[in-house]
């Protein structure tokens, strides 16, 4: 009887630590999650905090569109479309974790509007105005991604050429979907500092906390898998890499203390062929923009000018 009694309440405690790291890291939304301007005071971005926030407001000034769509799971998603020109290519934009599309593109939007390009800024699940309450780290995103080019094929035309863009979860999550069934008007991939796969950026990310990753993962896999709803090993940014018919950059700042430089590495290695890597030294997560802008410019131009003809 003792043993049973034991065995209930070590159950009961483990559930309880997966769904209180549920609630803390995969649950969305929080508080501040959807405010544009929220920006943490400390760290690598603090610095830029005023020059971020005058861009997002030069952003949020320009008139859009919103255009939604249902995802493979029901839920009804949104985004903000920039319309320029009739027959332009297009630019479709997937922000990080707990990011908003304003934050986290209000640098890298200027190249696709100076360069004539329509723009689509995704709200993912759970972001924003979009529907859901998990963040599954771009396993279900992926899907999201590939929901969004068929979409846009069908308004825009089979032949308006799309460009996937994607920063932090975002970038893995074009990365990911990049393997996928896309439209053949998707002619390539940008991703700023994405991560190899979700379990590995969990990994990372529980070491932070000072104790070992072997400790921590497994209540963090419970978490994702019972109430999260998905698996942090089904999918591989390198092994999508492999399989995408698409070229792909990569960008990544040297001095990312989040997601280590060396997963883009990883990921450049793993297709050599298609894969192209710029690394900017000093640049914290996200932010090699924001640290040379016009290296930054001329790196993603080149790379559209080379697909986009």
């Amino acid at each position: 009887m003792f043993f049973l009694y034991f065995a209930a309440v070590l159950c009961l405690l483990v559930l309880g630590a997966a769904f209180l790291i549920f609630r803390l890291t995969l649950y969305s939304p929080n508080r501040s999650q959807n405010d544009d301007h929220h920006i943490y005071e400390s760290g690598q971005m603090a610095p830029f905090r005023d020059r971020v926030h005058a861009m997002i407001d030069e952003l949020n000034a320009r008139p859009f569109d919103t255009l939604t769509i249902s995802s493979f799971d029901g839920l009804t998603l949104y985004g903000r479309y920039y319309h320029q020109k009739d027959g332009a290519p297009l630019a479709i934009c997937f922000h990080g974790y707990r990011g908003t599309p304003s934050r986290d593109f209000s640098g890298g939007t200027r190249i696709y509007l100076e360069k004539g390009f329509n723009l689509l800024m995704a709200e993912q699940r759970g972001h924003k105005r979009s529907e859901g309450h998990r963040i599954t780290l771009g396993i279900k995103e992926r899907q999201d991604c590939l929901t969004w080019t068929r979409f846009a094929r069908e308004r825009f035309g089979a032949g308006t050429p799309i460009v996937l863009c994607g920063i932090s979860m975002g970038a893995a999550t074009v990365l990911m979907a990049s393997a996928l069934q896309l439209p053949e008007s998707v002619r390539g991939v940008i991703a700023d500092c994405p991560y190899t796969t979700p379990e590995a950026i969990i990994r990372k990310v529980c070491r932070g906390t000072g104790l070992p990753d072997k400790l921590l993962y497994p209540f963090t896999w419970l978490a994702a898998r019972l109430f999260a709803g998905f698996d942090p090993a089904a999918a591989d940014s390198r092994e999508a890499v492999k399989q995408s018919p698409v070229p792909v950059l990569l960008i990544h700042g040297e001095e990312d203390h989040l997601v280590p430089c060396d997963m883009s590495r990883e990921i450049a290695a793993a297709a050599p062929d298609k894969v192209e890597l710029h690394t900017f030294p000093e640049a914290g997560h996200g932010l090699s923009y924001l640290v040379d802008p016009d290296r930054y410019k001329m790196v993603c131009s080149a790379f559209l000018d080379k697909i986009i003809r």
